[in-house]
């Protein structure tokens, strides 16, 4: 699988407005390719509604975006294109019933049939086969996923993964299709602070190789560009500024969110928007 090359993501002023307020508002942002931007914030805070918005698939109120030079809300169907999703709730879901195998071998078939080129699909069969191997095998390498140590190899079924494993496996079909832009929703839900240090590493290493990455948390990793949704102790629902750390080969810029929903403002503005 060649080396994807991460997309430069930026905002100005961006906003998602639903039946019972704003999901989040007057976002500013400017992350490097290759960047690790964590979007912190509490549960129906709006950062699943910011998370989609940068990645295509929800249509911003105001303001404007690009990815990978692709604005927003104008080149949605493109920007979706560039960007893969992880676990994202109600998005993409692996199925509990599938095995490690059978997603894989389908989200391979789904890459060689509708993400790659007619001169793809016209090799002979034996070709496709060992190309679609090497994709899974360079995507499982660098979700650090090595299906031998499943209690079934895989054979495992999803609903016997680990919260980590499921994780790691999810990121590993998302990088199948060589994405510029990695989106992952509750990152570190229900980890344990140790399976939390894993799953950041996995991320970090992902945004290594070039791909940039959005990452939906509780609560943000050192290093990362954060943009923080509305909290309960946060009326206004500002956001705060990224740290001055720049490891991660992000520019020193400040990154703001307005989330003034509740619990239910990010499902109102899905009920709104809709999904694309």
């Amino acid at each position: 699988m060649d080396s994807p090359h991460g997309a430069a993501v930026t905002a100005g002023n961006l906003g998602l407005k639903g039946p019972r307020g704003w999901a989040f508002r007057g976002l500013d942002v400017e992350a490097r390719p290759g960047s690790l931007v964590a979007i912190e914030g509490p549960s129906g805070s709006g950062r699943t509604c910011l998370l989609l918005a940068l990645t295509g698939r929800m249509r911003p109120t105001e303001g404007h975006a690009e990815v990978g030079g692709l604005r927003l809300p104008r080149k949605m169907a493109a920007v979706r294109r560039v960007c893969a999703l992880g676990p994202v709730p109600g998005v993409s879901e692996l199925d509990p019933a599938f095995t490690v195998a059978e997603h894989l071998r389908e989200r391979a078939l789904l890459q060689r049939r509708y993400g790659g080129s007619l001169r793809a699909l016209l090799r002979p069969r034996a070709e496709r086969i060992a190309t679609a191997q090497e994709r899974i095998d360079t995507a499982l390498a660098a979700a650090g996923l090595d299906p031998a140590t499943l209690p079934k190899a895989e054979r495992t079924s999803v609903r016997d993964l680990e919260r980590l494993e499921a994780l790691r496996l999810s990121v590993a079909l998302a990088l199948i299709g060589g994405p510029r832009l990695l989106a992952v929703d509750d990152t570190d839900l229900k980890l344990s602070d140790s399976e939390r240090a894993e799953a950041w590493e996995l991320l970090r290493s992902v945004a290594a190789g070039g791909t940039t990455v959005l990452a939906v948390c509780s609560q943000a990793p050192e290093g990362a560009l954060t943009l923080r949704t509305g909290t309960e102790n946060d009326t206004n629902g500002n956001g705060v500024k990224s740290p001055a750390d720049d490891t991660d080969g992000t520019k020193d810029t400040a990154g703001t969110a307005d989330g003034t929903t509740t619990g239910k403002g990010t499902a109102d503005a899905f009920a709104e928007t809709g999904r694309a």
